[in-house]
């Protein structure tokens, strides 16, 4: 039985991961929660799994703690943002398994999240890298040829730049596939998730970016793919459900009974894929660009993109602005000479942060 802590317990992904592990009592026991904000429905979650009320709390602080002080094999990490950078490298440094649905922690912490984690002690939960985790188990590194990663093309799939001008808060929440939270919904109309995604797949599986691409999948059932060098192509295909690749993060590299349901074969299915329009959606050659960079170039689009898309919501600036905000951040920004710190990462997101909203009440 494995022993798990989960950090945003209440959000979409901790909410899934309890449904597994309710459904796998012999597999799984809840040994921590960490939520935001919501204290209510932490706690009734810690009387339903029997959780020990002095190993839950809100926020990422208390998640640092826990995760060096309440002893577990795995630990989910469901925060949404860069502050769960701290609870990412606890979890490392105390040896636990990293079950990694905060992407935006590897993608701010590079290097430092790599160096504190050894081989295979971070499992990806993203179900694009999840996917990716899978069909890697065909061949060796050396036989890889590319990483594709799959994108729904959110709710603005085959609109012109021109054609998204008035695009309004509600439509770019309206994601015809996923239920997300406000940040990563909005991230996955802008295509900035998925530049998000291309920076993850890079760190996660030593590919270089040359080697990722990214097609347009409206169906979200092919999850992402591999390419070998012989010219075969391995496709991880599903439903789309997040239980499937949280479930895997939990118990990896072993698969749970009848976590999901598979694709029924006995009726017709048509798939299509088409290449991204990166003149209107021009998020993920801005985040191969910052990718490249590499030190605190990632942190700096991050905390400018949460910026900007938070100004959004709150009507100062339109859709486009979001993206062009964080490439005018980007731009502006110059690496510092000394190694990459927690300390300089942070510094480098509040310098973004102020920059971002300077250009926003500027506009």
């Amino acid at each position: 039985m494995r022993r798990v802590i989960i950090l945003g317990s209440t959000g979409s992904i901790g909410v899934q991961a309890l449904d597994v592990i309710r459904a796998n009592p012999e597999l799984f026991e809840v040994v921590g929660l960490i939520a935001g904000t919501n204290r209510a429905a932490m706690d009734a979650q810690a009387a339903e799994f029997g959780v020990d009320p002095a190993a839950t709390g809100l926020g990422a602080r208390e998640a640092e703690q826990l995760v060096r002080d309440v002893e577990c094999d795995v630990v989910l990490n469901g925060i949404t943002g860069s502050v769960g950078l701290g609870p990412t490298l606890a979890a490392l440094e105390a040896g636990r398994t990293l079950a990694l649905a905060n992407k935006e922690s590897l993608i701010v912490g590079g290097d430092l999240v790599k160096g504190a984690a050894r081989p295979g002690q971070i499992v990806p939960v993203d179900s694009e890298h999840s996917a990716i985790a899978q069909a890697l188990r065909s061949g060796s590194a050396q036989e890889v040829s590319r990483l594709v990663l799959t994108a729904s093309g959110g709710p603005f799939r085959g609109r012109s730049r021109a054609e998204m001008t008035d695009v309004t808060p509600r439509e770019a929440l309206a994601h015809p596939t996923w239920d997300m939270g406000l940040v990563v919904t909005t991230n996955s109309a802008t295509l900035v998730n998925k530049g998000l995604e291309v920076i993850e797949a890079h760190l996660l599986f030593d590919v270089p970016y040359a080697d990722i691409a990214v097609t347009v999948h409206p169906q979200s059932v092919v999850h992402s793919m591999v390419e070998f060098v012989d010219g075969s192509t391995i496709a991880q295909a599903s439903p789309p459900d997040m239980r499937l690749p949280i479930s895997l993060g939990l118990q990896w590299p072993a698969r749970v009974a009848g976590v999901g349901a598979p694709l029924d074969w006995t009726a017709s299915h048509s798939w299509t894929f088409a290449p991204l329009d990166e003149m209107a959606f021009p998020a993920v050659a801005l985040a191969k660009q910052v990718g490249r960079a590499g030190g605190s170039y990632p942190a700096v689009f991050n905390a400018a993109n949460e910026q900007a898309v938070h100004a959004f919501h709150a009507g100062r600036i339109g859709f486009l602005d979001i993206v062009d905000t964080v490439q005018r951040v980007v731009d502006a920004h110059e690496l510092p000479g000394e190694a990459v710190t927690r300390e300089s990462l942070a510094e480098a997101e509040l310098w973004a942060r102020a920059t971002a909203d300077a250009l926003i009440t500027a506009a």
